[in-house]
């Protein structure tokens, strides 16, 4: 089980050194047209930072399914949330400097982890009828069309939009990820979970590459974080049937409390502000 939190930990480190050098390539790109442009892609592409970014996402990807097959959903997608921790740090190259109440931040994510890992029984992943994959593909097909919509929404309600739509393709991602019984290509060929995780993984990188090119790091990535966390934990628990070690179901809650709270607080306390052209220092 702690080899699965270690997995979870390492995912976080990847995806928050990830979002961070994919945020400097997506605003040093080519806006394009308004809305959210699939070429975006093609274009952030020719970057190295977004495809070292997407190499990190790729083996961050591979942490999380290993992850996923022995540890509950609300315990992985929780350590999750501590890639904004990772984000608000690195985000230092970004001219931000943080300051007691960011690393307070940090600290309480990484005792809200310690809680979890405390409390979380080992899973499995347990199977489910084709409907619910059915029911994946449909759920891909709404984000796609929201995250559509949001492209076009006001700046205001755009980037916090895209960031939200995307995290829960995320999230999608993540429960795909935990009900794929085998690894075996045929089997892998014949799931259509695979192909959930392929698309939802398509559809939740070009909204995060829309937000971030259009919006902070930290307010795409903190509404990323909220979408992928507690959407696919609720999943978790109510359908999946992931638990905690008996007696710890408080501890659980606690941990996985702290830890989202604290990496949400690191967006509103490490947000660079835009209005100044000199590097932002937070107290």
């Amino acid at each position: 089980m702690w080899w699965g939190l270690l997995c979870a930990l390492g995912a976080a480190i990847a995806y928050g050194v990830a979002s961070v050098m994919q945020s400097v390539a997506a605003k040093a790109t080519d806006t394009g047209k308004d809305g959210v442009d699939p070429q975006l892609l093609v274009r952030v592409l020719k970057q190295w930072k977004f495809v070292l970014g997407l190499s990190l996402d790729v083996l961050g990807f591979v942490a999380q399914i290993a992850a996923l097959h022995v540890l509950p959903l609300f315990v992985v997608q929780a350590a999750l949330a501590a890639s904004l921790a990772v984000t608000a740090v690195a985000a230092r190259f970004l001219g931000v400097r943080l300051g007691t109440k960011e690393w307070a931040a940090v600290a309480v994510v990484c005792a809200g982890l310690g809680l979890l890992g405390a409390a979380a029984e080992s899973e499995g992943s347990d199977p489910v009828r084709l409907g619910f994959r059915l029911g994946l593909i449909g759920a891909v097909a709404v984000l796609a069309a929201a995250g559509i919509a949001a492209g076009k929404a006001n700046r205001r309600v755009r980037t916090p939009a895209l960031g939200l739509v995307a995290g829960l393709s995320f999230g999608v991602v993540a429960i795909a990820g935990r009900i794929i019984p085998s690894l075996a290509p045929l089997d892998l060929l014949t799931d259509p979970a695979t192909y959930t995780v392929a698309v939802a993984g398509g559809m939740a990188m070009l909204f995060y590459a829309t937000a971030l090119q259009r919006g902070s790091v930290t307010t795409s990535t903190a509404m990323m974080v909220l979408g992928e966390t507690v959407f696919p934990s609720l999943v978790g628990v109510l359908v999946l049937g992931d638990r905690t070690r008996p007696g710890f179901a408080v501890i659980a809650i606690a941990g996985f409390v702290l830890a989202v709270a604290a990496a949400l607080a690191l967006a509103r306390f490490g947000e660079p502000d835009t209005s100044e052209t000199k590097p932002t220092v937070f107290p």
